[in-house]
């Protein structure tokens, strides 16, 4: 199945209700200290009842549902304002407004008990946002997956979405293969003073530079870097050191690394590996990638072969050598999340209701299975904020 189609049907509904949102167990006595982490879920098709929040241990990677909120429709992807009391999350929708739009709704955080309180919502300047993100606490960027377009919307001093989007529209160029019928923005990414966009339909990493005054996005002629043909560049992630990033490809099952200019931001294919076993022939789409804490590797998930593909950088070149595939122990993994000490990596199995807790040797960066799992409705997307 494809990605598009994937993106429109969700799920299944059904598959179990609240009462069978199992928890992890804590050691009993436990006075770790904890971080809380929440999660992003489809809500149409599914038995989800929202955006999760839950505590997680450090300590053993334990994971438990601290509570939900409600009056949210698929709320498939989060991002944090730069003072963490401000949670902004896409409503992966196309039927908002007066026209074909999806939305985007920020709450405030409860820090003792990690409730969240909606503060304001608004639209996300085109169909089925399927990213988002925040630039210097002054604004929201979204990429609009079947809307074709990517979107800024300014925040106030409160950290609540403010005005009309200011929305830029992807324009198509060819040909029509699987997947790729149109422009399709996956994720847009606030780096300096450049954004970047991955295009999953134009096989394109689009380069932007923030307008005077209003805080819309301008491309830059030359700038954007074309991919291969049938890649379909989903998501990216950026070095620490800023020299390199890394391009994960939905439809080739691959990673590409890059080089960024660190003067101008320019970007330069350096190289491309599969994120597949050799031999391995099933249908698979890539979906998230993470880079460790310390800069030594990179992490992908695989959809259909259910995997995490480990890789090591090369700390002079910033190529990728393939050390590992680890099974993660459900159904279709889709956005994951590594903790904040790197110990662990937390991946969202979203056709099996799970999220399953990974150990990461620090020495080798291999995965091995530590067997917490939580069971929750249609897991999209898992973002640690620390309890204070």
């Amino acid at each position: 199945m494809s990605y598009p189609v994937d993106r429109r049907l969700f799920l299944k509904a059904g598959m179990m209700g609240v009462a069978a949102v199992a928890a992890c167990r804590f050691p009993a006595g436990s006075q770790r200290t904890v971080s809380r982490a929440y999660v992003g879920t489809y809500t149409e098709g599914t038995a989800s009842e929202g955006l999760y929040h839950c505590l997680f241990d450090p300590a053993t990677g334990a994971l438990r549902i601290e509570g939900v909120t409600t009056g949210v429709r698929n709320p498939s992807f989060l991002a944090f304002h730069p003072t963490g009391e401000m949670l902004y999350a896409v409503e992966e929708v196309d039927d908002l407004g007066t026209g074909s739009s999806g939305g985007v709704v920020a709450y405030a955080v409860e820090r003792t008990s990690g409730a969240l309180r909606e503060t304001s919502r608004a639209e996300s300047g085109g169909a089925h946002p399927a990213h988002i993100s925040v630039h210097d606490g002054r604004q929201v960027l979204v990429a609009n997956y079947t809307g074709a377009t990517v979107a800024t919307l300014g925040l106030d001093g409160a950290g609540d979405v403010v005005g009309a989007p200011r929305v830029v529209r992807h324009e198509w160029v060819g040909p029509v293969r699987p997947g790729q019928d149109a422009p399709h923005p996956h994720s847009i990414y606030p780096i300096g003073n450049r954004v970047y966009v991955a295009d999953l339909g134009l096989d394109r990493v689009v380069t932007y530079g923030w307008a005077d005054g209003d805080g819309g996005l301008i491309p830059i002629p030359g700038a954007s870097l074309s991919l291969r043909p049938g890649d379909g560049p989903r998501h990216m992630a950026f070095h620490p050191q800023s020299r390199f990033a890394y391009v994960i490809n939905e439809l080739s099952s691959s990673i590409t690394s890059l080089h960024v200019d660190p003067a101008t931001g320019a970007l330069q294919v350096t190289g491309t590996v599969s994120t597949l076993p050799e031999g391995y022939a099933g249908e698979s789409f890539c979906a998230d990638i993470h880079i460790h804490p310390n800069g030594r590797y990179v992490y992908g998930s695989n959809r259909g072969h259910d995997s995490i593909v480990v890789a090591e950088i090369s700390t002079d070149t910033g190529q990728l050598t393939v050390v590992q595939h680890q099974p993660t122990g459900g159904s279709w993994p889709r956005n994951f999340a590594l903790d904040p000490s790197g110990r662990f990596l937390l991946v969202e199995n979203q056709r099996s209701d799970t999220i399953a807790t990974l150990a990461i040797d620090p020495a080798s960066g291999r995965l091995s299975e530590t067997g917490n799992v939580l069971h929750v409705p249609a897991p999209v997307c898992l973002l640690f904020a620390t309890t204070a």
